[in-house]
């Protein structure tokens, strides 16, 4: 996942800190933040921390073979998040500010602030809170539309290190039209459910809700069935050659391979509409934990299964660049060699 700030030669006595937040300390800082995050980024925010788990980058850079241990893990697609710095968190309302959030990190990147520190979650939700409010008071806007972006600069910072995330260009990868829009006017979009016509009350089969899989394009958009999964609508989108703008999708824009939550490929964030999906049935609550996706018992989870998830309403989803299968594993303590064996046994016992 590329070079972390731990192997750079000189840090500050900041960054030094933030090297030594574990990923229980981020879990901690950012349900802390949770309440003073804006509603429009308060599930984005979650979601992209899922995105981008700390304890899978500590994996992959503590491992003696990197390239081996991610194939043991069944890794696919963009999982390094330095080659994201700028585009990762496109999803978030708050990435319209994230020149200025990214800068205002650096400068606290350099601070020597906090160089004892007892409570590192209450260290870290602090700095990231002080910082938000900071860049907001200078772009005069809500700081709770800050913090959220600022927790993952935060995060960016710390798997990327200060050297590549001061080299990132720092841009903000919208067009004029999507980026005008309000915070207001995208929580209102994403709790709209389709017109089913005149007498659309009375439907009770025939019914077709819209899945939007990307706010930030107009095009990114699909229909399905009630009570039709995720991945079944999306495998009707022929709008686009989708294995030539991303080689897992081999049929629509959702990645899927075998409709059984067998593989994990699947799996999306819900940013909006989350209670109109059908309930996370025991298989698909038993694997989403397996595979490290996530680990709640919510009837109604942010991360979910594509192939399993049943659409009773619109919603909207951000589709993760990358699938694996790496929390039993991660959970298990065990060294890459080991894991790799496990898995070469497994694939030797399947053939």
């Amino acid at each position: 996942m590329g070079t972390s700030a731990t192997s750079e030669a000189t840090q500050s006595p900041f960054i030094n800190i933030l090297n030594q937040c574990v990923e229980e300390t981020w879990t901690e800082a950012i349900n802390t933040l949770l309440p003073s995050i804006h509603a429009v980024d308060r599930n984005a925010t979650q979601i992209w921390f899922k995105f981008y788990p700390l304890a899978l980058f500590e994996a992959l850079q503590s491992a003696s073979d990197e390239a081996k241990l991610a194939q043991a893990l069944l890794l696919q697609g963009s999982y390094h998040l330095s080659n994201q710095i700028d585009s990762s968190h496109r999803f978030l309302y708050g990435h319209r500010y994230w020149p200025q959030a990214k800068a205002a990190v650096i400068k606290q990147g350099g601070s020597h602030q906090g160089s004892t520190v007892i409570d590192r979650a209450a260290w870290l939700s602090d700095q990231i809170m002080t910082v938000a409010r900071e860049t907001a008071t200078s772009l005069k806007i809500d700081p709770g539309l800050l913090v959220g972006i600022t927790a993952v600069a935060f995060m960016t910072l710390r798997q990327t290190g200060i050297t590549a995330f001061k080299a990132a260009a720092g841009e903000v990868l919208l067009d004029k039209k999507h980026a005008r829009k309000t915070a207001e006017q995208i929580l209102k979009e994403r709790a709209r459910d389709d017109s089913q016509g005149l007498f659309g009350f009375l439907k009770t089969v025939d019914k077709k809700w819209t899945v939007v899989f990307d706010e930030n394009d107009e095009g990114a958009r699909y229909k399905l069935n009630h009570a039709q999964d995720l991945a079944w609508g999306a495998a009707d989108d022929r709008s686009r050659d989708w294995v030539m703008l991303d080689p897992r999708c081999i049929e629509g824009p959702i990645p899927v391979e075998c409709r059984s939550a067998s593989c994990g490929t699947c799996w999306v964030g819900v940013l909006g509409g989350a209670e109109k999906l059908s309930e996370v049935a025991a298989r698909e609550s038993k694997k989403i934990k397996e595979f490290g996706y996530i680990d709640t018992d919510e009837p109604k989870p942010l991360i979910r299964l594509a192939c399993q998830a049943q659409a009773e309403g619109a919603v909207s989803i951000v589709i993760p660049p990358w699938n694996g299968q790496f929390g039993k594993q991660l959970r298990s303590g065990k060294s890459d060699d080991a894991i790799d064996g496990e898995r070469g046994q497994t694939e030797e016992a399947v053939n």
